[in-house]
């Protein structure tokens, strides 16, 4: 990495469609507390990742990692699988 470079993100979700050819969407959960109440509050946000393998299919736990534009939508690519879901 150059000096100019940001490390990018990486983020672990789980696969929730895979009706798409080489797109996976995934979601990603995270827990925070909140300020006020102090309050655990779970957030999650669906990312559009490149899977151009086809290798990931629904249910299936994988780790992303943030890459530049592929399309309008698709920022993320999947690095590995870390799980894959039972009965399939």
């Amino acid at each position: 990495m150059t000096e100019g470079q940001a490390k990018r993100k990486i983020r672990i979700g789980k696969v929730v469609s895979d009706r798409m050819e080489k797109t996976r969407v995934v979601v990603v959960e995270r827990l925070f507390r909140q300020h006020k109440y102090q309050k655990t509050i779970k957030r999650r946000k669906k990312f559009m990742v490149d899977d151009p393998k086809n290798e990931s299919h629904i249910g299936d736990k994988v780790r992303i990692a943030e890459t530049r534009p592929l399309s309008k939508r698709k920022r993320w690519r999947v690095l590995e699988i870390l799980d894959k879901a039972k009965g399939i």
